[in-house]
């Protein structure tokens, strides 16, 4: 599929998968489809920066190759790293058959069918001209040394590899990077990438992403979840729910048969929302039940007006 040629366009193209996008975002989206730069998003946890990749993947015929970052990643896991069983193997036949030529020899185990192509590298190669969509998820959970190596491929999509040369792509990839902010990502790589920090989506979009994701799921529940996922953010505790978990809730509500919330349903599938015992034992009781009765005062008041 073509890339987007404006940004209604655009908001289109992730509304086509289910991704209710606000215009700031569909405008960064845009214009990293349209420069060929990477998107660095930053938000809480469960807002949708994933899931931008993912429907990009999917709305534009694309493959997608995700690099999950954790603490200790390095470039064997990233990048490449040789098959060296295959190479010893290699080099044990070579011995048998009386080849000793040692520059023949190590030209001959260090060729790219001796490669493995990690996520990284395998992002570079694109298929039927078609460069895929790189993810690389949580950059901030790695550290400096991974940044610092992540310049030269966000620069010119390019990876040296010593015993080969220089890898570039012949079409640069759509890159997409996602950080939950738990430590500052340095300024060097950010302005190699344009930048979004996506945040919690007000009630009318968040109640129009239940519709697009979640369809079975009646019109008054909807309103009643959001307005108590909206209220709850608001109010003192931990951690606030993103737009998974509300998701999750609605999901869960109505493998319930729930059609309106009550004290006692939200009591018994706050688990679903929050995901801290403090936060769970703050809401239980008469905190759920204040909320959710200001909740159904304002949708009697709404209907009313």
């Amino acid at each position: 599929m073509n890339l987007p040629q404006s940004i209604d366009a655009t908001v289109d193209l992730l509304k086509s998968t289910g991704y209710v996008a606000g215009r700031d975002l569909a405008t960064v989206v845009f214009l990293t489809l349209k420069m060929g730069r990477p998107l660095f998003l930053e938000g809480e946890a469960g807002v949708g920066k994933t899931e931008i990749a993912k429907v990009l993947a999917t709305s534009l015929g694309r493959k997608l190759i995700r690099l999950q970052c954790y603490e200790g990643l390095d470039v064997n896991s990233a990048v490449y790293e040789w098959n060296y069983a295959a190479q010893m193997i290699e080099i044990r036949l070579a011995e048998a058959a009386g080849q000793v030529d040692r520059d023949r020899l190590s030209n001959s185990v260090f060729a790219e069918r001796f490669l493995i192509r990690r996520p990284l590298l395998q992002a570079l190669e694109s298929e039927g001209g078609q460069a895929p969509v790189l993810l690389i998820d949580e950059l901030d959970r790695t550290d400096e040394a991974f940044e610092a190596f992540l310049l030269e491929v966000l620069s010119d999509y390019q990876i040296t590899i010593p015993e080969l040369g220089v890898i570039k792509a012949a079409t640069p990839p759509i890159v997409i990077i996602t950080s939950n902010r738990t430590r500052e990502v340095h300024d060097a790589l950010k302005r190699r990438c344009l930048y979004h920090w996506v945040g919690y989506p007000d009630a009318a979009r968040e109640l129009a992403i239940i519709k697009a994701r979640r369809p079975n799921a009646s019109d008054a529940l909807a309103k009643e979840v959001v307005a108590f996922v909206q209220a709850l953010r608001k109010g003192d505790i931990y951690k606030v729910p993103g737009v998974a978990e509300t998701l999750d809730w609605v999901t869960a509500l109505h493998e319930l048969d729930c059609v309106s919330l009550d004290p006692q349903m939200v009591n018994d599938t706050l688990g679903v929302l929050l995901k801290y015992q403090d936060d769970i034992s703050r809401m239980e009781g008469s905190d759920a039940k204040r909320i959710l009765d200001q909740v159904k005062d304002d949708i009697r008041h709404m209907k009313q007006g």
